[in-house]
């Protein structure tokens, strides 16, 4: 199925992501401790440093599939799962 927007500019929707950035890649993106408390990931009193970083890897289609407190290793562990880190700001 072809979708015309006329040269317009658009914002994809999951679908299409999906489908451009294929099925075995995942993107890396910072996330900070109070996002992530929010989501419930983490817990509401949990002590957390300030400065701590957190990067959560995220399916072509915005799932969130995994969080880690260290960005080589968020793309370490995408490889190891057969699946191709990118980094998103």
């Amino acid at each position: 199925m072809r979708n015309d927007y006329g040269g317009q500019p658009h914002e994809l929707s999951q679908e299409e992501v999906s489908r451009i950035i294929g099925p075995n890649t995942v993107y890396v993106r910072e996330v900070d401790a109070e996002e992530l408390k929010g989501l419930g990931v983490i817990p509401i009193d949990a002590p957390i440093p300030k400065k701590q970083k957190f990067f959560a890897l995220h399916a072509a289609d915005g799932r969130r599939v995994a969080v880690l407190d260290n960005r080589d290793m968020a793309f370490s562990a995408a490889r190891e799962h057969e699946l191709e880190p990118v980094s998103v700001h």
